[in-house]
């Protein structure tokens, strides 16, 4: 049997793509399709918004031309699954002439005629108009967030909106927007969507004000700090037909979604035991986050991360949760939350007052993970067993502040016309709202 390699993004998959891999199919007896990962076009600087890799690979499929599909994940890939596969021929479009002749060495390289007049960068261009953004806020996340959107295309951050009129004014002339909005119904006027980056206690009535206006929104974590507060702006957004996200950087990046990919798959065998924590001390110049009345504290500011594993993993009807607490002024300094679940338990601790080690460790049947600290920047991660010449390590590339990966969801959400997305269901951003409420009225809690 004469096997046949080929690989592509097939973004927005055109009569160009299915001319290639039919010629490719003619090569030999079986072919196997290699499908680049959602990051495939990172190297050139931008991350494009069309079709995700499921929806790529699915799109494949469909054709009926591949034996089997892969996916591209890493730098070297082709090598090894040439070898993996024992593959006689390596085909590519006429457009890479030369660029894989080292493929030589492991099988025989073709180069197959493209179809002139079609491409997929003309189909994106033709099918997609800027997305105007007006940015509400103008703190540090803020100020990552500009420099994040030059990474994705089609986007356009068009106004910035602030309660002070002056950072207001700084901010656009630091990163050139040309619009201060004077008020936020000004900047609604003037854009698509607004990414909301304002203190916690302002985040529902925005929202909801965007949502009314018919306005995509992505909005900074926590979303909201009540369960009926967020299952209602969903709800909204739907009603609306606009996109409502969640701003959670870590359940947007590649190698977290990997991770929990492959333990899905059961890497390690079922999943028992998470174990998570997230600590900054940032002393007193940091005062929102240490002021009750701003909602300031360990659990409001940082517990949206180490609840996303446990609900992606685990799901997100627990049986209860505890909640224990070192109070300062209203402000918890430290708080650590148990979890139980019908066939597992778990345990999240938060610090603002507090160091705790920073890292995420889930516990199998089979093997446990280990994502060191800072786990929710993840760029390495590995699987560790009883035989420890079975333990694997996994590298990644983390990019700039990592935001680039959410706005590159939400613009995708918003093209594709999808209320919800598999890195952050609605239903776990409500469910993380929930434990937000649960201790704001002090359910099972209890002060240490």
């Amino acid at each position: 049997m004469k096997k046949v390699i080929t690989y592509g993004t097939y973004d927005l998959l055109h009569q160009g793509h299915i001319n290639l891999l039919r010629r490719a199919k003619e090569l030999g007896d079986y072919l196997i399709v290699g499908v680049t990962n959602d990051n495939f076009d990172r190297e050139r600087g931008k991350l494009n918004v069309h079709n995700n890799v499921l929806e790529r690979v699915e799109a494949v499929k469909a054709t009926g031309l591949a034996d089997k599909i892969i996916i591209e994940d890493y730098v070297g890939q082709k090598i090894d699954d040439i070898q993996k596969y024992d593959v006689d021929i390596f085909a590519i479009g006429s457009d890479w002439v030369g660029k894989f002749d080292y493929l030589n060495e492991f099988c025989k390289v073709v180069y197959l005629p493209r179809t002139e007049g079609i491409s997929s960068t003309m189909l994106r261009e033709d099918l997609q108009d800027e997305v105007k953004i007006g940015v509400v806020g103008t703190g540090r996340i803020a100020e990552r967030f500009v420099p994040e959107t030059t990474y994705v295309n089609y986007v356009n951050v068009a106004a910035v909106y602030d309660t002070n009129t002056e950072k207001a004014h700084t901010f656009a002339q630091h990163h050139q927007l040309e619009m201060v909005a004077s008020t936020y119904d000004e900047l609604m006027d003037n854009v698509d969507a607004v990414y909301i980056a304002t203190p916690h206690l302002q985040h529902y009535e925005q929202c909801k004000q965007a949502l009314e206006r018919k306005k995509h929104v992505l909005c900074e974590t926590p979303l909201v700090l009540k369960g009926d507060e967020a299952r209602e702006l969903f709800e909204l957004a739907e009603k609306n037909g606009v996109v409502l996200m969640e701003a959670n950087k870590t359940a947007h990046s590649p190698a977290f979604n990997h991770l929990i990919t492959m333990i899905k798959s059961g890497a390690i065998g079922e999943v028992v035991d998470i174990n998570v924590s997230e600590s900054k001390l940032w002393g007193e110049r940091f005062t929102r986050e240490m002021d009750a009345s701003q909602a300031g504290g360990s659990m409001y500011e940082l517990g949206s991360y180490p609840l996303l594993p446990i609900f992606k993993l685990m799901g997100i009807d627990y049986l209860n949760l505890n909640i224990y607490s070192k109070m300062k002024d209203g402000v918890d300094l430290y708080t650590k939350g148990i979890m139980r679940y019908p066939h597992g338990v778990c345990s999240f601790q938060l610090g603002l007052g507090v160091k705790t080690e920073g890292n995420l460790v889930i516990s199998g049947t089979k093997g446990y993970a280990y994502v060191p600290s800072p786990w929710w920047l993840t760029d390495y991660y590995e699987f560790r067993f009883e035989d420890q010449n079975q333990n694997k390590k996994f590298f990644y590339k983390w990019d700039g502040a990592g935001l680039r990966y959410e706005i590159q969801e939400f613009m995708s959400c918003i093209y594709n016309h999808r209320f919800s997305t598999a890195r952050l269901r609605r239903r776990e951003s409500i469910a993380m709202a929930n434990v937000m409420q649960q201790f704001g009225e002090r359910k099972n809690f209890m002060e240490i």
